[in-house]
């Protein structure tokens, strides 16, 4: 199997704080990997270890087959990062921050350009960065970190501060990115964007991973074994997903009395309140 990252029994404590217990995964080239939990459960943490902005108490961590903590400049530049401390040149304009990474990266001509319009910022190019919202300056540091089209994409908590319309833009965007090859690892506790955008996801509590698996497969272990409906006469009735509960659904429907009827599919954040008796904030 070629992966670009492997983690295993990794570690990391600060003083008498133990941020991360044992955590083990893998993620495949190619992959889109959601790193999920609340706040203050280690996924910052985790995604530093992994940039190798922070050195592991213990364990391995390998990144496109070499350590995180041996990453020379020449491997920097097939991983792109967006970080809560990621940093731009206030004073300079937008184009004028993407030209000059552009440069640094060694990106594509016109590249700048086309991020620039992917994530809707053409128009706005000539501002200074000061000058710019919350929410632009995250999307000026997203198109900032894909510039290079890079093998591996780090993201942690990307559209925390976009409006839904620009949320729907980005996650298009990583989409792009993702068919074009990039292996993407996103922290986050947007359980419905992780849904939307992951093959696989882990839920990690108090610096531990409690469950890992597609989302539909967590969605499918954790179902009830009800199934909801809805009649005509504006009663709801919940039935047993067996034979005796077929057999009441079939006879409501000869009636023609069912107007839907509702499976008891969890969500990612039902998942997790369950997993772990916290929910997301």
């Amino acid at each position: 199997m070629d992966y670009a990252l492997q983690v295993k029994d990794l570690s990391k404590v600060f003083g008498q704080q133990r941020a991360l217990q044992q955590v083990s995964f893998n993620v495949k080239r190619g992959e889109v990997f959601g790193f999920l939990g609340p706040s203050g459960s280690g996924k910052t943490t985790t995604v530093k270890i992994l940039t190798g902005q922070l050195l592991q108490t213990a364990g391995e961590v390998n990144i496109l087959g070499k350590p995180a903590s041996k990453m020379k400049d020449a491997d920097l530049g097939r991983i792109g990062i967006l970080t809560d401390n990621s940093g731009l040149y206030d004073r300079m304009t937008v184009q004028q921050n993407l030209d000059f990474y552009a440069k640094l990266y060694k990106a594509a001509a016109g590249r700048v350009e086309e991020v620039l319009q992917l994530v809707g910022l053409a128009e706005d190019k000539k501002k200074p960065v000061k000058k710019l919202s919350k929410g632009m300056k995250q999307r000026v540091l997203l198109a900032r970190a894909v510039l290079h089209k890079p093998e591996v994409l780090f993201l942690d908590e990307p559209t925390s501060a976009l409006d839904p319309g620009n949320v729907q833009k980005m996650h298009d965007l990583l989409r792009d990115l993702n068919r074009e090859g990039t292996t993407i690892f996103l922290t986050t506790h947007n359980m419905e964007e992780a849904a939307q955008l992951c093959d696989r996801v882990a839920f990690l509590h108090e610096g531990q991973i409690r469950e890992m698996d597609a989302p539909n497969q967590l969605q499918r272990k954790y179902a009830k074994n009800t199934i909801h409906l809805e009649l005509r006469n504006g009663r709801n009735e919940t039935i047993e997903n067996n034979p005796t509960g077929a057999e009441r659904l079939y006879q409501y429907m000869q009636a023609e009395e069912v107007l839907a009827v509702h499976s008891d599919q969890p969500t990612l954040g039902d998942i997790f309140i369950e997993v772990t008796g916290r929910k997301l904030a």
